[in-house]
C-alpha cells in the first residue's frame, strides 16, 4: 500500500509573554490562518495545538502551556477600527485536558500585557507613543465588551520592561503597569446579578450559604471562609490536593453559576469553567505565603482566595481581583464585610503568594450598583518573541 505522506508544519509569528501571574501566546490576528482568523473549530483547534492540550497527562509537554490554568492562555490582538480604542483584545482560557476553550470571559493579568504587546506589534500609532514616559494604550476588550486603559512605561521610544516593581506571585522585578478597567459591571444592569448585596445560596446536599454574587471584571461568587469550614490563609496545596473539596466547591460554583443566571442547569459548568468564579474571604490573619514570605495582619486588609478551572489560583486573577476590589468598596458585601465594613475606596487583600492594593469607584445610579473604575497595579515582560509551530493537519 502507498505510504501517506505526513503533513508538514507551518510557523505562525509568536510573542510569549507574562503579564501579572499569568503567561500566554499572543498573536497577531492578521498573522493566523485565514480560516483561523474568525471564530470556529479550526481556530480554537490551532490554538489547542500551540497550547499544547488537550494533555492526558496535564502537563502540555508538546505545547507552549505549562500544565496551569495560569500558563494555559492565548490572546489575539487586531486594530480597533473604532478611532476611540487603540487596539482589540480577545482572550481564550484553554482547557488543560478537555478539547476546549473558554471564551466567556477576560484575563485581568494577561491585560497588563496587551498594552506592551501591542505596541512591540505595531498596533498603536507612532505618534500615540512619546519618546520617554508613558504611553496610554486604549484597549478594547472583546469577551466582555468593555475598555481597559494600560499606561505602558516607554523610555527611549521603546517598552521599558525591566524596573524594580514586586508583584508578588511573580519572582522578578519589571516595570509597573497601571491597568484601569473601565465600567467593568454589564451596561445597563446591577453588577449584583440578583440587585442584593448578599443572597443565600442552597446547593443540594451540600447546605446553605451566605453569598455575594457580582459581576465586574468576571462574574464571581464570594462565600466566607468559615462557612466553607476554611480559613482563607489556605495555599494551593492545601486545596488542589484534597479531592473531596475540590467537589463540593465545584458544585458550589456551578449552582452559583445558575443563580446568577449564567447557566440554565448547573451541569452546564462542566462547558464553562472559566466562569464563574468562587472565592472565599476571611478577616486579616498572618500566614506565610507560599514563596516564604510572612503575610501579616498588618499587612492586609482581608483575605481572598479564588479558584480557578478548577484549582486554587497560585495567586489572584487579574480579573477576580476587579471583583473583590468592586465589592470591597461596595458598602453591605461580604467582601466589604470581611474587609471590616464601612465606606472604602482600596483594599490591600492577601492571596497565596502575598498581597495585592487594588481600588474602586462604587455607586448606585438608578438605583443599581454601578463601579466606574477599578485599578491595579501590575508588570510584564516579554519572553520570547518568533515563531509557534503545529501540524498543518491539527486544524
Amino acid at each position: 500500500m502507498p505510504q501517506t505522506t505526513p503533513a508538514p508544519q507551518i510557523s505562525i509569528p509568536a510573542i510569549y509573554m507574562r503579564g501579572g501571574t499569568s503567561k500566554g501566546t499572543f498573536f497577531n490576528l492578521a498573522d493566523l490562518p485565514k480560516r483561523c482568523q474568525v471564530a470556529g473549530a479550526a481556530r480554537d483547534k490551532l490554538l489547542l495545538r500551540v497550547v499544547g492540550s488537550p494533555d492526558p497527562y496535564g502537563k502540555q509537554i508538546d505545547g507552549l502551556g505549562n500544565g496551569s490554568s495560569s500558563t494555559s492562555k492565548a490572546v489575539i490582538l487586531s486594530p480597533a477600527p473604532d478611532g476611540a480604542h487603540d487596539v482589540n483584545y480577545l482572550f481564550g482560557q484553554v482547557n488543560i485536558t478537555k478539547p476546549m476553550i473558554d471564551w466567556s470571559g477576560n484575563c485581568g493579568n494577561l491585560s497588563a500585557a496587551v498594552g506592551a504587546c501591542a505596541i512591540h506589534m505595531g498596533l498603536v500609532a507612532p505618534e500615540r507613543i512619546p519618546a520617554d514616559g508613558i504611553c496610554t494604550v486604549r484597549i478594547w476588550q472583546e469577551n466582555i465588551g468593555k475598555t481597559l486603559i494600560a499606561h505602558v512605561p516607554i523610555a527611549a521610544g521603546q517598552v521599558q520592561e525591566t524596573g524594580d516593581f514586586i508583584l508578588d506571585g511573580a519572582p522578578f522585578p519589571a516595570a509597573r503597569i497601571q491597568v484601569d478597567f473601565i465600567s467593568p459591571a454589564p451596561e445597563g444592569s446591577d453588577m449584583f446579578p440578583t440587585g442584593n448585596l448578599t443572597d443565600t445560596l442552597s446547593v443540594p446536599e451540600i447546605g446553605s450559604f451566605p453569598v455575594t454574587f457580582i459581576n465586574a471584571g468576571i462574574p464571581t461568587v464570594f462565600l466566607r471562609a468559615e462557612d466553607l469550614g476554611l480559613t482563607a490563609t489556605e495555599l494551593q496545596a492545601d486545596v488542589n490536593n484534597d479531592s473531596t473539596l475540590l467537589t463540593r466547591l465545584e458544585r458550589i460554583r456551578a449552582h452559583a453559576g445558575v443563580a446568577m443566571g449564567l447557566f440554565s442547569d448547573p451541569s452546564d459548568a462542566e462547558t464553562r469553567q472559566h466562569t464563574p468564579k468562587l472565592a472565599w474571604v476571611a478577616a486579616p490573619k498572618a500566614y506565610t505565603a507560599s514563596s516564604g514570605k510572612q503575610v501579616t495582619t498588618e499587612d492586609i486588609d482581608l483575605l481572598v482566595r479564588a479558584m480557578s478551572m478548577g484549582q486554587l489560583h497560585h495567586a489572584m486573577m487579574g480579573t477576580a481581583a476587579v471583583a473583590i476590589a468592586a465589592a470591597a468598596t461596595t458598602t453591605g458585601t461580604l467582601v466589604n464585610e470581611a474587609a471590616g465594613g464601612g465606606s472604602l475606596s482600596e483594599v490591600r487583600f492577601g492571596h497565596p503568594s502575598g498581597t495585592l492594593l487594588v481600588g474602586g469607584q462604587t455607586e448606585q445610579v438608578d438605583g443599581r450598583w454601578q463601579v466606574a473604575k477599578v485599578s491595579m497595579s501590575r508588570s510584564a515582560r516579554r519572553i520570547m518573541v518568533g515563531h509557534v509551530f503545529v501540524p498543518a493537519d491539527s486544524f
